[in-house]
């Protein structure tokens, strides 16, 4: 349809009963895009109705080279979606009415890029989607569809024609965009080739704004690698770069209180992302399977291989298929730590504050006092070593209060007033002076992986499954709640609003009760990296979402309660 068939339609049905809506519903054609009307809302004071525009890839003209790659055509499209949501807070909520009357609102992206569904190039034509929400004006319940028409016929041509064409922008501006995106790529790349966990650029700004803000923090000091760890990288766009890089192995990071340990920890844990130019993070790059360890009392733990941390339990109870629906501190964290290993990381981030002491550590006097035969726990200390040398898992450790890691430690960092000094050598002298007892833990065996999940046929029945998502808090369907507060690497809501999605997809098409779980997730993953969102949306895709690392994906199926319910023979 045209533009004027919808104009003629607003006028047909202004000042009728707000369901009259519903006849807007369809595609027009605009001079310069196709606006799809994809969902209006029930009433003003519901959720705003899903609107979407699509731009021929030849009239938006954006040189190909912006998108030619992935890494690139995320940053494009991120790019456009922050002018975007900046252009459309100018016009909202200028048309007038009752509830969400006049709202119109796209993503807010934060300060990582992230793959998002609100603004999507196709990579083969450049053909750009936008989708983004629009409250439809009325007074009362009664249709206002003059204030609609400002909305679609003049705010939104204006949002589109200063955002989502090349004309709109300095050429400049997007080519330093895409070669950003190239920069950070090559030294993810390059991380492993050279024996690293993670880069932290010179002149990078880790400290942020405050404890709700991601932004910089003004006057803050600029990090600079000790000159033992200095790297030196030559980027295909920005040149020469140097700052430090944390080789693979175990490395420990000491201190004093707010001298900057768990900001350079929080750093490296969301280095996992690119962030924009500006952040201060752009050049703190970590590998990408990178996941955050920590303590969780009170999780659920479903037949997870927990026997090389704990075993001989006293209660008989199995920890090769551990099960609790309140797991301790202890279990919680070697859980976390199995499931890990069994998404595929390569590096664990953990910090001394949020971990399970006695996961972590027995000292000398314990140990005499409470000998080995009559403890189950098997510390990560134990283990750390062994991590690295049969499952290549490196660990960069923040460590304030114990020194015992210094005997495991492969590089010792102390940070002291947000500057980094190595003092491997040091430390590891002082350390000759305390001994470490050894437990004599023996070698344990890979952790069991073949956890299969149940079919759950009166899922698969349900004719409507409900779905939530709470923030950064949590998601729900069908009213069970999954825990994700202590994921602590999701950054943004939109990739919870992925997740629950992609949880409903996994248990309608994959869970049929032969399938294990790493299975079921390696077949997901392949197919969103294949088909993006399409991969896991049946029922058309909604602007709200971004697409989540596997180990999320891993992390928040190990949080489901009954929703997924592990067996370890299938049946």
């Amino acid at each position: 349809m045209r533009d004027t068939d919808l104009r003629d339609c607003l006028k047909r049905i202004d000042h009728k009963g707000y369901p009259a809506y519903k006849d807007t519903k369809g595609k027009y054609q605009f001079a310069d895009y196709i606006l799809s009307i994809d969902h209006v809302q029930g009433d003003p004071f519901a959720a705003p109705s899903k609107v979407s525009v699509l731009v021929d890839g030849k009239r938006a003209g954006f040189d190909t080279v912006l998108y030619d790659d992935k890494c690139k055509r995320i940053a494009l499209q991120d790019y456009l979606l922050r002018k975007m949501a900046a252009k459309v807070r100018e016009y909202s909520f200028k048309a007038k009415g009752s509830g969400k009357s006049g709202l119109i609102g796209v993503s807010q992206p934060g300060q990582e890029i992230l793959n998002r569904s609100a603004c999507v190039i196709n990579a083969e034509n450049g053909d750009i989607t936008l989708r983004m929400e629009i409250g439809f004006p009325a007074n009362g319940r009664t249709i206002n569809a003059r204030e609609l028409e400002k909305i679609l016929f003049e705010f939104l041509p204006v949002c589109v024609k200063q955002t989502l064409f090349q004309r709109a922008y300095r050429k400049e501006s997007l080519v330093e965009t895409a070669n950003l995106a190239e920069d950070q790529e090559y030294i993810r790349q390059q991380l492993r080739e050279m024996g690293l966990a993670a880069f932290v650029a010179n002149g990078a700004i880790l400290p942020r704004k405050s404890g709700v803000s991601q932004l910089p923090m003004k006057e803050a000091v600029p990090f600079q690698s000790p000159e033992s760890m200095e790297v030196t990288l030559e980027l295909p766009h920005y040149g020469t770069i140097k700052g430090m890089g944390i080789k693979q192995g175990i490395t420990l990071i000491v201190g004093g209180g707010y001298h900057g340990k768990s900001t350079l920890l929080k750093a490296l844990e969301l280095g996992v992302y690119n962030h924009i130019a500006g952040d201060g993070r752009e050049y703190v790059i970590t590998d990408d399977t990178a996941v955050k360890l920590r303590a969780e009392d009170g999780r659920n733990i479903q037949k997870v291989d927990i026997s090389m941390f704990i075993r001989n339990l006293p209660n008989g109870k199995d920890t090769v298929a551990f099960y609790s629906e309140d797991a301790s501190g202890s279990t919680s964290q070697a859980a976390n730590t199995v499931e890990a290993m069994e998404a595929g990381a390569k590096v664990f981030l953990i910090d001394e504050d949020t971990s399970a002491t006695n996961f972590m550590i027995r000292d000398e006097l314990m140990q005499r006092v409470v000998q080995r035969d009559v403890e189950p726990i098997i510390p990560f200390i134990d283990r750390v070593q062994e991590l690295y040398e049969n499952s290549g898992i490196s660990t960069i450790l923040v460590a304030g209060s114990s020194g015992s890691y210094f005997h495991k430690a492969d590089c010792i960092l102390q940070m002291n007033r947000y500057v980094p000094m190595e003092i491997t050598e040091l430390a590891k002298k002082e350390a000759e002076s305390f001994p470490i007892a050894e437990e004599g833990a023996e070698r344990a065996d890979s952790p069991v992986v073949d956890r299969i999940v149940k079919k759950d046929a009166a899922f698969l029945k349900e004719s409507r499954i409900k779905t939530k998502v709470m923030g950064k808090e949590s998601i729900s369907i069908n009213k069970e709640i999954v825990d994700l507060r202590y994921v602590e690497q999701l950054v943004d809501t939109e990739q919870l609003a992925a997740l629950v999605q992609i949880v409903k997809y996994m248990k309608l098409h994959y869970f049929d009760g032969t399938r294990t779980l790493g299975k079921a997730v390696e077949l997901i993953s392949e197919k969103i990296e294949k088909n993006e969102f399409a991969a896991f949306c049946d029922g058309g895709i909604s602007g709200n979402m971004a697409i989540p690392r596997k180990q999320e994906i891993y992390e928040t199926l190990n949080r489901c309660r009954g929703l997924v319910q592990i067996v370890k023979d299938g049946r």
